[in-house]
């Protein structure tokens, strides 16, 4: 049985989200690089502005107060809460912010701010101006080969794949460059092989593709009814699926693997996401994409191969920062 490549997306849970019970005297504070989150209830409003930090605290009038302290070295020093306060049938929610970004205290901060973000829609508004006027160029050849490609070539689509890479890589050129590792990993363009990848981004598809080879993608149905976009992603031959049957799906490619003995390659893509981050598809970041190819391997047991394939991409993740 002749099997095309396929190519399936691993989410990895490199953050997890931790319910705080109605009962519990905690606060969640949340460090994300440079920027510490939390939220506490505030005696008052305040506005405090540094040199080398800004703490902005929003508030309203409360018989009790709950505070949390920050550290730049050590996080949240402590924190007490008054029950009085908990015990209120309304309860209002305030965010305390602290941003340990060198120069805040400086009144250029902001508008350096803002003319990065404003950069970074302008790009977005290009990179889809730039993906539609080449999607709209190549899709004629695209429909014009189809015919023959179900002909000749009715399971890898080589021909349909090529375009696609032409597509691929004209989009994503202007604005960010990819370096690949370990390129000598991948088998030939015979070989049957299950691809797995991190999925951080909308840019890891474009990133793929770039790599020339015929995946099999795993897409949600919805994308499929644009236009263009949804026309290509059929006559590559993208699977479609719905989103209450990704992780069945994403078992069911280990046990393609196993029970056709076919080799598992992890794919490690790194930068997509803050290029491009998720939940965040109007924007486009400065920065640059490494994609590093591991060492295939085979097995026979599903699960062993989908634990091996996770540890794998998660320890690279994690080296690499």
């Amino acid at each position: 049985m002749e099997l095309p490549s396929l190519s399936f997306f691993s989410p990895l849970p490199l953050c997890y989200l931790m319910p705080v019970p109605r009962s519990s005297t905690t606060f969640p504070c949340l460090p994300f690089k440079g920027a510490y989150f939390g939220y506490s209830v505030c005696k008052k409003a305040t506005l405090r502005n540094a040199y080398n930090s800004a703490q902005m605290c929003i508030s309203r009038k409360h018989d009790g107060e709950s505070r949390c302290y920050f550290n730049p070295n050590g996080g949240l020093n402590g924190s007490y809460y008054n029950n009085k306060l908990h015990n209120r049938n309304k309860l209002s929610r305030y965010i305390v912010v602290r941003s340990e970004l060198a120069g805040t205290g400086n009144p250029d901060a902001a508008d350096s701010f803002s003319e990065i973000k404003l950069r970074s829609k302008g790009k977005g508004v290009c990179f889809y101006a730039v993906t539609a006027i080449t999607a709209i160029l190549l899709i004629g050849f695209m429909m014009a080969a189809h015919p023959f490609v179900l002909l000749f070539d009715p399971h890898r689509r080589k021909a349909q794949h090529f375009i696609a890479k032409l597509w691929a890589t004209a989009t994503i050129a202007p604005f960010f460059k990819i370096e690949f590792e370990g390129l000598q990993n991948l088998p030939s363009q015979d070989v049957p092989a299950v691809y797995v990848s991190n999925h951080q981004s909308f840019l890891d598809t474009y990133t793929l593709l770039t790599l020339g080879r015929s995946f099999k993608f795993i897409s949600k149905t919805g994308i499929f009814l644009y236009p263009v976009i949804g026309w290509a992603m059929s006559m590559i031959g993208i699977i479609p699926l719905k989103r209450n049957d990704s992780r069945s799906h994403l078992k069911g490619a280990f046990s393609v693997a196993a029970k056709t003995e076919v080799p598992v390659i992890p794919i490690t893509l790194i930068g997509t996401g803050k290029i491009m981050p998720a939940g965040m598809e109007g924007i486009i970041n400065s920065g640059s994409v490494k994609v590093v190819i591991h060492k295939p391997f085979e097995g026979s047991d599903p699960e062993i191969l989908r634990h091996v394939a996770r540890n794998t991409i998660l320890d690279t993740l994690k080296r690499q920062g």
